[in-house]
């Protein structure tokens, strides 16, 4: 356990210190940890026999490009490329603008909604605040909404992109921990829907408080508003046909994954928002992506197998068992150091790095892993909107180039609480993120 914990911080110190990528950091720690468990020092340093860490380096590298399960990031990274390039997140916003906007807050309870409309098409936090915040956040100011109210729906409304399904995060987990991802897929809906309504809650919250935060906005028809419905036909259809066909066993995730990028890419002909230069975009965009987070998943697996040989879940099972602490009690542990950790990492990176630690120990505690995988996904969307990284609050600063950081983190305080009662829920009610993986595959 001294070994992986000794890893653990010249990791850290990589990351943090000398700014190495974490893929690389992952890597070598993993590598040269490796080595070390196999008898490397300084004094055979030029003697040693290498074929034992080369070949399970080399191993993850041709497993992880050769996996099949794998090759649904990519689908469904381009997936949300071509939604995005087709212009769909401008209908969402209007068609949830018609049912909302006349309200108190109204205008960021529409984009709260058209953003998790979004993200079921998306799958990426980031991308979803960065689009979201050219759409919603011009209405917002026409109507003088507050900057802080303003950005922080936009912020936090992005972080629903990595649990509402489908969702590339959630697909990664399910690979580190060899759950399925049609239970993951199905976990996630209902904590998802939950998040929206939190996050609405959060908003009349902060208007009750500050009315002149967000005033009201256009009233329209009851035809206008049927007729806004009309631009998301896309949307609807592609997500019923991609997550029903998944939840009812029509197809395989990766099969899904197919069928979605190849119905993105219809809706966007058919909607002649697609030309040459966007589709290379959309392509190139996807495979850099791609390969940034191949890149990474190939590091952390590397770096498990090392923490695995070091014996680190064992000695930390053995360590919690000592302690005759209750299961829900480290549970509760756990979710401190995710909480404490998104303050430093960014989303990704964090789940990669703590995961192989703590899903062993989960298990052998008799949690379920599906709903370890939630819990894990909500933590790290909070990590999203925490100070002082804040992945999604960095985004939106660099996109809205006259809005601080500070102005959206305060702003989001409320839709941070909101995440924190979300979590107590689902770690404390279990059935709501199991209830669908039990009704549909139990």
């Amino acid at each position: 356990m001294t070994v992986a914990l000794i890893g653990f911080a010249i990791l850290l110190a990589l990351i943090v210190i000398v700014r190495i990528p974490i893929a690389f950091a992952m890597g070598f720690v993993g590598f040269f940890g490796f080595a070390y468990l196999q008898g490397l020092g300084f004094d055979n340093l030029f003697d040693f026999r290498w074929t034992g860490a080369l070949s399970m380096a080399a191993n993850r590298v041709i497993d992880t490009a050769q996996e099949y399960g794998l090759s649904v990031i990519p689908l469904f990274i381009l997936m949300g490329n071509l939604v995005t390039k087709s212009g769909l997140s401008q209908e969402l916003y209007q068609a949830s603008y018609a049912f909302l906007g006349h309200r108190k807050g109204g205008l960021s309870m529409a984009t709260v909604v058209a953003c998790g409309g979004f993200s079921a098409i998306c799958g990426s936090s980031l991308a979803t605040s960065a689009t979201m915040a050219k759409v919603a956040m011009p209405p917002m100011r026409k109507f003088g909404y507050s900057d802080s109210l303003a950005t922080a729906s936009i912020a936090a409304g992005g972080t629903l992109g990595i649990l509402i399904p489908p969702s590339v995060i959630l697909v990664i987990y399910g690979l580190l921990t060899e759950s399925s991802i049609r239970e993951l897929f199905a976990a996630g809906f209902i904590p998802g829907l939950l998040g929206i309504l939190l996050y609405l809650g959060a908003v009349r919250y902060t208007v009750w408080r500050n009315p002149e935060a967000g005033p009201p906005g256009e009233k329209m028809s009851w035809s206008e508003r049927f007729s806004a419905l009309k631009g998301v036909w896309g949307v609807l259809v592609l997500f019923t046909i991609v997550m029903g066909g998944i939840y009812l066993g029509v197809f395989t995730p990766t099969e899904a994954a197919g069928i979605g990028a190849g119905g993105a890419f219809v809706i966007a002909l058919a909607r002649r928002s697609l030309t040459l230069g966007s589709l290379f975009h959309a392509m190139t965009d996807t495979g850099r992506t791609t390969a940034m987070l191949f890149g990474v998943l190939i590091g952390a697996l590397i770096f498990s197998d090392f923490i695995n040989r070091a014996g680190l879940p064992d000695a930390l099972l053995d360590f919690v068992t000592s302690l005759d602490v209750s299961p829900m009690g480290v549970i509760l542990v756990i979710l401190a150091i995710y909480i404490v950790l998104g303050m430093v990492f960014e989303s990704l990176s964090m789940m990669l790095l703590t995961v192989p630690i703590f899903y062993p120990l989960v298990q052998s505690l008799g949690f379920d892993l599906v709903w370890f995988g939630i819990v894990v996904v909500v933590v790290t969307e909070i990590s999203l909107i925490t100070p002082p990284v804040g992945m999604n609050v960095f985004v939106l600063s660099a996109v809205l180039r006259d809005v601080k950081p500070g102005t959206i983190f305060k702003g989001v305080t409320p839709f941070w609480m909101a995440d924190i009662v979300r979590l107590m829920l689902i770690t404390f009610i279990a059935q709501i993120a199991l209830f669908l993986p039990e009704l549909l595959y139990r």
